[in-house]
C-alpha cells in the first residue's frame, strides 16, 4: 500500500463518471471536508491483511497533526502494481470501518473519474508519503519477552509487610495505585488519545515529532535541548558524587558475539538490527554491553568493591511497537543515564541497592516529582523473597505507602530483584522512571571476575541503575504533572533551575530598554538566564506571552523602577512583589542552589528569535 498524506484546509471532490464497470454505487456526487487529513491511497498486490498496520500509520500521522477528520481517497497513480478492484474496495472499506472508531471519516468512491480541489496547509508536516508492505515477518521477540507472558503473581504490599491480593486491596485512598495495577496486569501499552504533554511540548517549543526519521525519534528545539542538558548534568553529578567512574562505549555491537547474543535473549526489549556488508549488528538499548566487556578486561579485588562505572548512554535504541509511540513517553531513541555496580556478595549488593533506591527518590525530587507523584513497583523471584523478606519490607517502609509487587516462580530474566518508580499520566498510562536491578548471571556470561580474600577468582553481582530513567521521560513526566496542576487551578511551571528563561524583563516602552539591558547583564553575570521582551507590543501582551512560556519571574521596567532602583516582579504562582535586584538574585540563588547552570539557549532579545513551531 502506498499513501500520500495532505494536511488540508479543505478538499472538494466530484465524481464525474465510472472508470470501471464494478465502480461503487454512490448517492452524492459532490462532497467537501474541512480541516482534514487527506490520505490518497493505492492498494497494491499482496495487501490482504494490511489494514491493522495501515490504521497504525494513518493514526500516527493524524495524532501528529491533531486532526479529527480523515478523508480516504482511492488514487491509482501512486503504484504500478495495483490490487484487483474487489480487493482494493474490501481493503478501503475495512480501513474506513477501523478508523471510524476514533475519527470522522469520509471515503471517496472507488472506480470513478473524479475532479478535486484541495488546499494544502503548507507547514513542514503537511505533505508526507508512506509505503506499507504486506507480507512482512512478525518482529522477533527475545526469550525474556516471551517468558514474561507466562504465569506471574501480583500483590500489593503495605508498609507493615503484609501482602494483599490485587483484587482484594482497598484502593480508595490510592487511586493512582489502582490505575497502575490495572495498567500492568492488562499488558495494554498502546495509546489511543493524544496525551496532554504532546501539546505542551509543542506549544512551549521544547520538542516535536521528526517527519524525516523513524517513529519515536524526536527533534528538540533550543529550550527543550537546554532542559535535557540540565537534567543530564544533574543526574551525572549525583552519580559521580555517589562514587562512579565515567566511561564511554560504542552504540553498535556484533549480533553474533557469544556473550552479547546470549544476553539479548535475556533482556525484555526489541532491538534495531543493522547490516554492515554481511555482518549483523544491533544498536544498544542500554550501556550494559560496553561496560561489561570493559570490566571483563579489568583486574580488581574484593577490597575495591563495590565498583561503580557510569555512562550517559546517548543514544540508546529500542524498537518499540508503533501503537506505544506517543510524544516523549516511549521512544525508540533516548538518553539513558546508566550506572553499573560490581558487588562482592549479595549483602553488599543489597546495601548498595538500598542506597541507590534512596538516591533515585532524591533525584526525582529535584525535577519536582515527589513520592506521591509516582507509584513503586518491586519485582522479584519467589526464592529471593523467601530469603530476603525483611529487605523487601524495608524498601516499602522507606516510601511509606503501598507498592505493587510482581513475583515469579522461575527466573527468566537475568535479575532476581528490581524496583521501578512509575509515573501515571493523564491517560492513566504508566511509564517507568528510576530503576535498579540485581543481576545474578551476566558476570559469568561476560567472564567478569574479582579476587576474594583467599586470592580466588569469583563472579560479582551486578547492579543496573538509572537514577532518573530516560532523560526524555523525565521531561514527559514534568509536563504531564504540570498539566495536572493546571487542571487543579495551579499555574504550571518547571522548577526554576530548569526553566529555559528564569527572568524576563519587560520595558514599558523603548526608552527603558537601556535600563533593562543593565539589569539583564547584572543578573546574567550571577549565572541566571534572563531575557528582554523588546517587541513593539503592549505591556499586557508581553506579560501574557511570558505567562504562556511559564517564565517564573517577570520584571516590569518603567519610570518608577528606573528612579527607585527597585523592581516590580511578577512571581509565577506568588503574585506581584517589589524588591531590589539583590533581593531577586537572593531568591533565585535559593531556588537554584546545588543545581547545574547553563546559559540562555536563545538570543537575549525576544524580537531576534525565530519561531520554531506554528
Amino acid at each position: 500500500m502506498r499513501i500520500l498524506f495532505i494536511h488540508a484546509d479543505y478538499i472538494e471532490f466530484e465524481s464525474k463518471e465510472k472508470a470501471i464497470k464494478s465502480a461503487e454505487e454512490i448517492s452524492e456526487k459532490k462532497e467537501r471536508c474541512d480541516e482534514c487529513l487527506v490520505a490518497f491511497i493505492s492498494v497494491e498486490e499482496g495487501d490482504d491483511g494490511i489494514v491493522p498496520r495501515a490504521v497504525e500509520e494513518i493514526e500516527e500521522v493524524a495524532e501528529k497533526l491533531n486532526v479529527e477528520r480523515i478523508v480516504l481517497y482511492p488514487y491509482a497513480h501512486l503504484s504500478n502494481r495495483l490490487a484487483a478492484p474487489d480487493v482494493a474496495v474490501k481493503v478501503l472499506k475495512e480501513l474506513h470501518a477501523a478508523l471510524e472508531e476514533k475519527y470522522e471519516v469520509c471515503r471517496a468512491p472507488f472506480g470513478w473519474y473524479k475532479s478535486f480541489v484541495i488546499s494544502c496547509k503548507g507547514h513542514p508536516l503537511s505533505e508526507l508519503s508512506k509505503e506499507i508492505r504486506g507480507g512482512e515477518k512478525k518482529e522477533e521477540e527475545s526469550e525474556a519477552l516471551k517468558a514474561e507472558k507466562r504465569t506471574t503473581y501480583w500483590y500489593v504490599m503495605t508498609p507493615d509487610g503484609e501482602m494483599h491480593s490485587v483484587d482484594e486491596f482497598n484502593y480508595s485512598s490510592y487511586p493512582n495505585l489502582k490505575k497502575f495495577v490495572e495498567y500492568e496486569i492488562s499488558g495494554t501499552r498502546a495509546v489511543k488519545q493524544m496525551p496532554p504533554h504532546v501539546e505542551l511540548m509543542q506549544k512551549l517549543e521544547l520538542a516535536d515529532y521528526e517527519p524525516g526519521s523513524d517513529s519515536g525519534n524526536m527533534r528538540y528545539y533550543p529550550k527543550g535541548k537546554l532542559i535535557k542538558a540540565l537534567v543530564e548534568d544533574y543526574v551525572e553529578r549525583r552519580v559521580l558524587d555517589f562514587g562512579a567512574m565515567e566511561v564511554e562505549t560504542p552504540i553498535m555491537y556484533d549480533f553474533n558475539h557469544p556473550s552479547l547474543k546470549s544476553y539479548l535473549n535475556r533482556f525484555p526489549a526489541r532491538q534495531y538490527q543493522v547490516l554492515s556488508g554481511r555482518d549483523k549488528y544491533f544498536l544498544r538499548f542500554a550501556a550494559c554491553f560496553g561496560q561489561f566487556l570493559m570490566m571483563h578486561d579489568a583486574t580488581f579485588s574484593y577490597r575495591q568493591m563495590p565498583i561503580h562505572i557510569y555512562e550517559l548512554a546517548k543514544y540508546s535504541f529500542r524498537r518499540e511497537q508503533k501503537g506505544e509511540l506517543v510524544g516523549l513517553r516511549r521512544l525508540r531513541a533516548f538518553t539513558m543515564p546508566d550506572m553499573h555496580t560490581l558487588a562482592r556478595d549479595m549483602e553488599q549488593a543489597k546495601e548498595d541497592f538500598k542506597k541507590q533506591y534512596e538516591m533515585a527518590i532524591e533525584v526525582l525530587r529535584a525535577f519536582g516529582l515527589e513520592l506521591g507523584d509516582y507509584e513503586v513497583a518491586i519485582r522479584f523471584t519467589r526464592d529471593f523473597y523467601k530469603n530476603n523478606k525483611d529487605f523487601i519490607v524495608s524498601l516499602v517502609k522507606l516510601v511509606n505507602r503501598p507498592v505493587l509487587i510482581q513475583m515469579w516462580d522461575e527466573r527468566f530474566f537475568y535479575f532476581v530483584l528490581k524496583f521501578e518508580f512509575n509515573f501515571i499520566d493523564n491517560m492513566d498510562k504508566a511509564a517507568a522512571l528510576s530503576t535498579v536491578q540485581i543481576d545474578v548471571e551476566n558476570a559469568e556470561r561476560y567472564g567478569i571476575t574479582y579476587y576474594d580474600e583467599d586470592g580466588e577468582k569469583q563472579y560479582p553481582y551486578i547492579l543496573h541503575c538509572s537514577p532518573s530513567g530516560a532523560v526524555e521521560r523525565v521531561l514527559y513526566a514534568m509536563l504531564e504533572k504540570a498539566y495536572m496542576d493546571s487542571q487543579r487551578g495551579k499555574k504550571p511551571m518547571f522548577p526554576v533551575w530548569l526553566s529555559p528563561v528564569q527572568v524576563r524583563i519587560v520595558p514599558v516602552k523603548d526608552d527603558f530598554v537601556g535600563c533593562a539591558i543593565q539589569e539583564m547583564y547584572a543578573m546574567q553575570k550571577r549565572g541566571f538566564r534572563v531575557d528582554i521582551d523588546d517587541r513593539d507590543l503592549s505591556v499586557s501582551r508581553k506579560i501574557r506571552d511570558a505567562e504562556k512560556e511559564w517564565i517564573p519571574y517577570i520584571v516590569v521596567m518603567g519610570e518608577k523602577e528606573k528612579k527607585s532602583g527597585r523592581l516590580t516582579v511578577r512571581i509565577r504562582g506568588d503574585g506581584v512583589k517589589v524588591m531590589s535586584r539583590e533581593e531577586l538574585i537572593a531568591r533565585l540563588n535559593e531556588e537554584t542552589a546545588g543545581y547545574p547552570r547553563r546559559p540562555l539557549p536563545l538570543p537575549p532579545m525576544v524580537s531576534q528569535r525565530p519561531k520554531f513551531r506554528g
